[in-house]
């Protein structure tokens, strides 16, 4: 599964973003949600593709296989 960040450690982890900023992430569906208990967690692998966004070619791939779910 990976490490979880709580929202307060996400915003740590990427430098200091603030924490509302990732609750705002996860409600608009930029950032996943993983409940633990009654906790709001976000995945570290997630935190780190914000980090090192991916490439034009893999965002093609990635819209081309949505539009094929999508039909």
């Amino acid at each position: 599964m990976g490490k979880l960040h709580s929202v307060d450690s996400a915003g740590a982890f990427l430098g200091g973003v603030s924490p509302w900023t990732i609750r705002r992430w996860i409600t608009n569906g930029k950032l996943t949600r993983v409940k633990v208990g009654s906790r709001t967690m976000v995945r570290e692998a997630e935190l780190l593709a914000m980090v090192h966004p991916e490439t034009p070619a893999q965002t093609a791939a990635r819209n081309s296989s949505h539009e094929r779910r999508a039909r």
